[in-house]
């Protein structure tokens, strides 16, 4: 299990996708707003602004701020008519970070979560979920289409189930329940440990994760957050809003069956398998997602999806 959770961060820090060019200045032409939380600070940028337009939230994965989803896939939604509620996870981003907490005793924090034992963690996924629906109070949010992407769907997953009322529709992306019968990474995730860059070609590697809006330092503590959470099936089963599942078919990290399971888990819940995409978002794969997304949204703000045909 140590080698699995090294796996995922490695294979994370060294994915082509994190050096591929990448481009965020989009994002960063919308200014950085805050909002307290508790004792926190929650940032948060707006993107096509507008009264009229269906609010859609983004909820970025382990270790990632919001500028981690990239120009292209926030350009293609603000152009699909929405406005976007693009967050930074705590500990990420322009976010109150947990530096000053540690960094886990990863072989021993494993060792409990093996026996049965709560890992020692500074948050919780249900933290998380609860700083995006403080966020939404602030923006003045009754509801919203909650988007998450890998980590960022398990806290999708989590606001679904504990605040039915706020969400208008859950897209979970990549993602997993975390249930223990589902596969580990791939023997292509773990040869990432083999091929750790070293000198300046891992220093060129780090500033290529930060400056797509990752903070290896997260990491570990956003993992303890996942591994603090365990199984979460029987929540995922109470989910009741219109539900859109994507995965990668050549996801090495979380291998399609975990998003198969959570569409099953979820009653009418579509699950889309896309052909050729690993554990990331390629700039290929944007339009296709964005499709997708649009459908799934439309088809509800419209009333015609089948939940929303159901219970009006």
């Amino acid at each position: 299990m140590n080698k699995t959770l090294l796996t995922v961060l490695l294979t994370l820090l060294i994915s082509p996708a994190t050096l591929a060019e990448f481009s965020r200045d989009f994002i960063d032409s919308h200014g950085i707003q805050k909002t307290e939380v508790g004792e926190i600070s929650i940032a948060y940028r707006v993107i096509g602004e507008g009264d009229n337009r269906p609010k859609v939230v983004t909820i970025m994965g382990l270790g990632g701020a919001g500028a981690a989803w990239g120009d292209n896939m926030m350009a293609g939604l603000k152009d699909a008519g929405y406005e976007i509620l693009l967050i930074d996870n705590r500990d990420t981003g322009e976010s109150s970070r947990f530096d000053a907490w540690g960094q886990p005793t990863l072989w021993w924090q494993l060792l409990k979560y093996q026996l049965g034992f709560s890992v020692t963690a500074p948050y919780s996924i249900d933290d998380m979920a609860a700083d995006l629906v403080a966020v939404m109070d602030k923006r003045g949010y009754t509801d919203a289409h909650i988007i998450g992407v890998s980590m960022g769907g398990m806290i999708a997953q989590v606001v679904a189930a504990q605040y039915p009322e706020r969400t208008t529709s859950l897209t979970s992306i990549m993602s997993s329940t975390f249930a223990p019968h589902l596969p580990p990474p791939t023997a292509d995730a773990e040869s990432g440990l083999r091929n750790l860059a070293t000198g300046d070609a891992k220093e060129d590697r780090e500033a290529a994760v930060r400056h797509r809006g990752f903070y290896p330092e997260s990491m570990q503590r956003h993992l303890m957050a996942i591994f603090k959470a365990g199984d979460r099936s029987s929540e995922v089963m109470e989910i009741t809003a219109p539900t859109l599942v994507i995965h990668g078919s050549e996801d090495p990290l979380v291998p399609p069956p975990h998003g198969e399971h959570t569409a099953e888990l979820i009653d009418d819940s579509r699950f889309i398998l896309i052909e050729g995409m690993a554990h990331n978002i390629p700039d290929d794969k944007v339009p296709e997602i964005l499709g997708y997304l649009s459908e799934h949204i439309d088809a509800i703000e419209n009333n015609t999806s089948t939940i929303a045909k159901r219970e009006s």
